[in-house]
């Protein structure tokens, strides 16, 4: 009977304590539950600081629009794009005041992947026009279902406005380009006509003269028509040439002989008296493809302005040489003066169309010399002459096409 009453403290003492063990795993999990809370709300706060700073530094403006169009979110980059706060734009269905009304629905409708990358018109708040570069992407849950739309907003107002620059730029090229052309077409024609419809001219008078004085016979008629025939016949195939090469076609090129070709072109030429004018050949006679019509007129036109310089030059006689060469490549004929030469500073410049040291000079002959030897896949060198201290040329031409 004693030991009854003993067992009584004995069992409330066993309940205490395994309730003070219960309570004690309670506190355990509640405070690994509150540790994981914290942690899990420290990474949440980190998240949220790192995705508005991304938001506040990014120049990208994005939108978020659920189902049915209406906008859920804009970053602070698009707000500023367009001139709206977020509290105006956010909760509207449809269009935004940013959205001109002729461009559609602003919010791609589901299934509409044509709508990524597409160029479109902003307005801005205060009105004007703001070109940009759209694309848009479903915004789905993590289980796959779709819940919105989301979409980024690039402003290319700039680089639209350089690209229509450019494009007026290129157009105003191109107009001085066909002016170039018609420049050089006129000139070339100027000088390769001059010949022949001066001879035509000369024979015709003279033939006229003959017939009105009774002081020809009819054998003696046949050779000056002849002759006209061939005068008429080269203006036409000069006409013929100067049309290919203005519209940059392809030449023909015969081989040409440069010992015969370089004195025929310079007896030609009829510069100012008193300008002795001196020609040094190879030893050999270099031959290459070229057509020599065009090429006359580019050699012409320099021994000609080498006459013109060659009496301005400071002190000694007025002298101009004439000399060429062969290397395995290419063949060389350099036009020498003793003329004040060019300064060094206007060597680029003095192959740019109207660009001319002439009084009254519409700076067309050098431009033109230079895109004839360049149409011959050649090149043109201005310097300095060692000998004869003006200016010196030299055309540069392949042997092999």
């Amino acid at each position: 009977l004693q030991d009854q009453p003993a067992l009584a403290p004995r069992a409330f003492f066993a309940a205490a304590l395994v309730c003070l063990l219960g309570m004690a795993a309670a506190l355990a999990f509640l405070w690994r539950d509150v540790a994981q809370r914290r942690r899990a709300e420290s990474r949440l706060r980190t998240q949220m600081a790192l995705r508005s700073a991304m938001e506040r530094s990014v120049a990208l403006g994005l939108r978020a629009w659920d189902m049915d169009g209406r906008l859920l979110f804009v970053n602070q980059a698009f707000c500023q794009l367009v001139g709206w706060s977020a509290a105006e734009l956010l909760g509207r269905t449809g269009p935004g005041p940013h959205w001109p009304p002729d461009q559609g629905e602003e919010w791609g409708p589901p299934g509409d992947a044509g709508r990524e990358g597409r160029e479109v018109r902003l307005r801005h708040r205060d009105g004007h026009g703001l070109d940009v570069l759209l694309h848009t992407a479903p915004l789905t849950q993590p289980d796959g279902r779709q819940i919105g739309w989301i979409g980024s907003v690039l402003d290319i107002t700039e680089r639209k406005r350089i690209e229509r620059l450019a494009a007026q730029q290129q157009e105003q090229l191109e107009a001085s380009g066909r002016l170039v052309v018609v420049g050089e077409v006129a000139s070339t024609l100027a000088h390769e006509l001059n010949q022949p419809l001066g001879a035509l001219s000369s024979f015709a008078t003279g033939l006229l003269n003959r017939l009105q004085a009774g002081r020809i016979g009819a054998d003696e008629i046949v050779p000056v028509v002849e002759r006209m025939a061939r005068m008429a016949d080269k203006a036409g195939r000069v006409i013929q040439r100067v049309n290919a090469f203005a519209r940059r076609q392809e030449m023909t090129r015969q081989p040409l002989a440069l010992n015969g070709f370089v004195r025929r072109v310079v007896a030609q030429v009829h510069g100012p008296e008193g300008v002795a004018l001196a020609l040094k050949p190879p030893a050999t006679d270099p031959v290459l493809p070229a057509d020599a019509l065009l090429l006359e007129h580019a050699l012409h036109n320099l021994v000609l302005n080498a006459l013109e310089w060659a009496g301005q030059g400071p002190s000694g006689p007025a002298r101009v040489r004439v000399s060429w060469w062969a290397t395995e490549a290419e063949a060389a004929v350099r036009v020498e003066d003793s003329g004040p030469g060019v300064p060094p500073e206007q060597h680029a410049q003095v192959f740019e169309a109207f660009h001319s040291r002439k009084p009254g000079g519409m700076g067309m002959g050098l431009a033109i010399c230079r895109s004839i030897v360049e149409a011959h896949h050649g090149r043109i060198e201005v310097g300095r002459s060692a000998t004869l201290g003006g200016a010196q040329f030299t055309l540069w031409l392949p042997l092999n096409p």
